[in-house]
């Protein structure tokens, strides 16, 4: 299992950077999941929501799993409010 860590502060000027260096990362790995603990991040947009899409497109398109952990409640509400909550945290 792969494990990535999101940052404290996730928003849209970070995001590209974010998400092509979690890209390298799942590259550098041989695994078939991968884990993003998102229990640090505390300032964040719907950009930090991007990024993870982003993530889960490059983990599936590679035969993989993404799965997220430590999600806080406003997190979660941004996701479910966006209507991608499912995808992030599939039942």
């Amino acid at each position: 299992m792969t494990v990535l860590t999101m940052p404290e502060t996730l928003l849209h000027k970070h995001a590209p950077a974010c998400l092509a260096q979690w890209a390298a990362q799942c590259k550098t790995v041989a695994s078939s999941v991968v884990n993003v603990d998102a229990s640090a991040l505390t300032a964040f947009d719907s950009s930090a929501l991007a990024a993870l899409l982003g993530l889960r497109r490059e983990v599936l398109a590679q035969g993989g799993t993404l799965q997220i952990s430590g999600m806080t409640s406003r997190f979660r509400e941004l996701a479910r409010l966006y209507g991608v909550l499912d995808l992030l945290e599939p039942v």
